[in-house]
């Protein structure tokens, strides 16, 4: 397989990738996340990452047994020298939205572990202590509860 058909071969695992990680920010934006489909895309995504790596492992190896440089620069002049420069700036730039959307997916999964955790913090501690006092009226406590979320 050629240079071209190889890095056109990465760019669509990248694009279902890319895929898979919007669908995951959609799920993650909903006010109820679905536990089952968040898992079925990570599952997705830790299958095309894998897959990618495979892609990846090899493209290096050709790279090196052509007798190129290692890392960026020694691909681009394999690109370049395979006639095929364009392909290998577009896979790059999908590759980065790709680093990208996956970063910020993974601070909106630990934004939505720390607002769950402070509820689970409220709700043990509301637990620990009546809601009410002697004379039937409510205790008043200051909320630990965010109204912003």
């Amino acid at each position: 397989m050629g240079l071209a058909a190889h890095l056109s071969r990465q760019q669509r695992h990248l694009d279902a990738l890319l895929d898979a990680l919007r669908q995951e920010t959609a799920a993650l934006a909903r006010a109820q996340v679905d536990g089952d489909e968040l898992a079925g895309l990570a599952e997705t995504k830790q299958r095309l990452f894998g897959e990618l790596d495979t892609l990846e492992t090899q493209r290096r190896q050709a790279q090196a047994r052509l007798g190129y440089p290692e890392g960026r620069e020694g691909a681009r002049q394999a690109a370049l020298d395979a006639g095929c420069p364009d392909a290998w700036q577009a896979l790059m730039a999908l590759a980065e939205r790709v680093r990208e959307l996956n970063a910020t997916n993974g601070e909106l999964i630990l934004e939505r572990m720390r607002q769950n955790q402070q509820m689970l913090d409220f709700l043990r501690d509301a637990a620990g202590k009546p809601l009410y006092g002697p004379d039937g009226q409510a205790r008043k406590r200051a909320s630990r509860v965010s109204s912003q979320a």
